[in-house]
């Protein structure tokens, strides 16, 4: 089935809101600030749980672009974790995360992460299967569509980009 004749979602549909983490002493650096790997492991499973929701079917993590840590997170902070679905192609997506953190007395929230994750559906033997359409509904929803796009063009650019040299460099050691 062509992912045009599936029936579009709107972003709503799969969107994760506001999930949280508190911080505890084990899960922070010698800087007394929160293990970036630790963000970026909730930040995937709340990616994934969105991705499966948009597809209806399992999805794996194809990749992780542009993962900005804006601010520390500290000892003491809650995590709060909202994840939507940017953009859906044919059997990939884009999901958006955005991490802020708050003290535990619940003010001074401050943004400390954004990152984009692309995910592909998969069947049981793990081949690529279609995933329905994204509707943008908001003109927050219009503008993350729209970059997406860009950021999508970008990487197969660079993927591209990549090939080409690594044949290039090939070619001139079989010389």
């Amino acid at each position: 089935m062509s992912n045009d004749a599936r029936t579009a979602k709107s972003a709503a549909e799969s969107s994760v809101r506001e999930q949280v983490y508190m911080v505890f002493p084990n899960d922070l650096n010698a800087n007394n600030t929160v293990f970036g790997g630790l963000i970026m492991a909730q930040m995937d499973r709340f990616a994934a749980v969105a991705a499966d929701r948009h597809a209806g079917r399992v999805c794996v993590t194809a990749s992780v672009d542009a993962v900005h840590f804006i601010a520390p997170a500290k000892g003491g902070d809650v995590l709060i974790f909202n994840v939507s679905v940017n953009r859906a192609w044919n059997t990939s997506m884009e999901i958006g995360c955005k991490v802020e953190a708050e003290t535990t007395a619940g003010n001074d929230r401050r943004h400390i992460l954004s990152a984009y994750l692309t995910f592909v559906a998969v069947d049981a033997n793990g081949r690529p299967q279609p995933v329905p359409p994204l509707q943008p509904e908001t003109p927050e929803q219009l503008r993350r569509y729209a970059e997406a796009q860009l950021r999508r063009e970008s990487r197969l650019r660079h993927a591209k980009d990549l090939r080409e040299l690594r044949s290039r460099a090939a070619g001139d050691a079989a010389a």
